[in-house]
């Protein structure tokens, strides 16, 4: 099973760790089922960009960036080479072991959860 761990540019949000997580599901997925706060206006169908992430380990395990999701990211807060959409993240791996940091979420307007 694969571990997701989040750290958080809000230093005031400690880190979480998410263990024996199956593949074939999405970054955005395993945020909700550990409690993690990651807006995602369009319902995580690619269609905006406020659920971005930074994938800083583990990204060839997880389904290649499309055209559109680069388009998208290109509109998200202070875009990175790491960036990515979590609701495109697909975990490829079942042995996958990746980290991700989430940008303050105070930044965007919109989905609250």
């Amino acid at each position: 099973m694969a571990k997701v761990t989040f750290r958080f540019e809000d230093s005031s949000i400690e880190t979480v760790v998410a263990e024996n997580v199956a593949a074939d599901q999405s970054i955005l997925e395993i945020t909700e089922e550990v409690d993690v706060h990651l807006n995602h206006n369009c319902g995580g169908v690619c269609a905006c960009s406020t659920c971005h992430i930074y994938v800083v380990k583990g990204e060839d395990n997880l389904e290649e960036i499309s055209d559109k999701e680069e388009d998208f990211i290109d509109r998200a807060i202070n875009p990175r080479l790491e960036s990515r959409l979590a609701c495109q993240c697909i975990i490829l791996d079942g042995d996958a072991v990746i980290e991700v940091i989430i940008p303050d979420q105070r930044q965007i307007i919109g989905h609250e959860h």
